[in-house]
């Protein structure tokens, strides 16, 4: 293994400009059978689909993520796609080999972000001609990949070389295979297990509460009025200190105050530089998202898996693809071994084949798995070239 991981070489060409596209569907039936008319997501892709249409590698995003995995929309965009470091010309994920492509989920919450298209609780309903609100249908990661499987049909898209994401990208990509286990060659899981146990779906529980809590979201009800930009602003600061692990925090902060003039023993007024960047950054993502679309998101991260059984068990003993996984040692959501490890048992119990790698290391915890990707470069390439199955 070299020294230098796979798309880290500053020789290495980057992606043309990346085009926005939008994928439209006249009705999706919900897993549990409702139904949602006039469904939009947003969709970009990478490299070059071949003849046979067999060397595609679907990228499915993160909780606060979106479709936006890799390039630049304009040359002037200060960051690439949260992927860049693995997806181009020469990478882990090589354009010159495969097509990639990556959509918006359904209720994604950076609904207010003009790069991001998504039908959720704040779009239209066709048959009042107001916002859904709480009335738009549960929907699970089941119903993020029916609608992908949609927009893949409508490319002529009958198999998938891989499905990789981080995070609830990794959800995503497990649920895929087991919705569709003779279409998907591969899976690639970086930071994430394929569970969602009592623990995690409590603390899901807990990143919603404060938007629950603000007498703006009125139970959902709230568009045309004041929205509970507070509730969804805390609701952030929590999921940046879960996403995140206390060496950069403590590194880049200490206990230095935000305003040096102002002690926070003076007042509660008065706050530590952590916090006043916790406010800072939260209330810039909440400008983009909507607190109902968050919501969702959270309740169809609690229900992953439960459209292939009455256990996630039943769900993963549908899965034929093989299996890299990608762990973060210093995870504080998907946390070692509890559920990396324990996952390589039992897929490989399974007589699947696994390959495992705690090749990201970083101060950033969760985040490495977006921050440090490189360093699972080789991995990820190695794992693509070798036999599925």
């Amino acid at each position: 293994m070299s020294n230098t991981p796979a798309g880290t070489n500053a020789e290495t060409a980057g992606l043309p400009l990346v085009e926005k596209k939008v994928f439209g569907l006249p009705q999706h039936t919900t897993l549990h059978g409702a139904l949602i008319k006039n469904v939009r997501i947003g969709w970009e892709s990478y490299g070059t689909l071949n003849a046979a249409k067999d060397n595609v590698i679907l990228v499915t995003h993160f909780f606060s993520g979106t479709s936006h995995a890799a390039g630049r929309y304009k040359p002037d965009d200060p960051l690439p796609g949260y992927w860049d470091a693995i997806i181009g010309p020469g990478k882990a994920i090589d354009t010159d080999k495969f097509f990639v492509i990556s959509s918006d989920t359904l209720v994604n919450m950076n609904v207010k972000d003009p790069t991001v298209v998504t039908t959720g609780p704040a779009s239209i309903d066709p048959d009042t001609g107001q916002p859904y609100g709480m009335r738009f249908p549960i929907v699970t990661m089941r119903d993020f990949v029916n609608v992908q499987k949609a927009l893949l049909d409508s490319l002529g898209i009958q198999k998938l070389y891989a499905v990789a994401g981080p995070s609830m990208g990794s959800l995503q990509a497990f649920e895929w295979a087991a919705a569709y286990p003779d279409m998907v060659q591969r899976v690639i899981a970086a930071i994430g297990g394929a569970e969602e146990n009592a623990f995690l779906i409590g603390w899901l529980n807990l990143w919603a509460a404060p938007i629950r809590l603000d007498p703006n979201w009125n139970e959902g009800d709230y568009y045309g009025r004041a929205e509970p930009i507070r509730g969804l602003t805390e609701a952030l600061k929590v999921v940046t200190m879960q996403a995140l692990q206390w060496p950069w925090v403590d590194g880049m902060f200490g206990r230095r105050w935000a305003d040096e003039s102002k002690d926070p023993a003076a007042s509660f007024s008065n706050r530590f530089a952590v916090e006043g960047w916790l406010e800072e950054i939260a209330t810039a993502r909440a400008a983009l998202c909507d607190a109902n679309h968050f919501l969702y998101l959270v309740k169809a991260n609690q229900l992953f898996l439960t459209g292939h059984g009455a256990t996630v068990e039943e769900g993963l003993a549908r899965i034929k693809a093989s299996v890299l996984l990608i762990a973060s040692a210093e995870d504080l959501v998907f946390p070692l071994p509890r559920h990396m490890g324990a996952l390589k048992d039992k897929l490989a119990a399974q007589g699947l084949r696994v390959a495992y790698t705690q090749a990201i290391t970083g101060a950033f915890g969760h985040l490495d798995g977006i921050n440090n990707i490189a360093k699972a470069g080789d991995a990820i390439a190695t794992f693509l070239e070798s036999p599925s199955g």
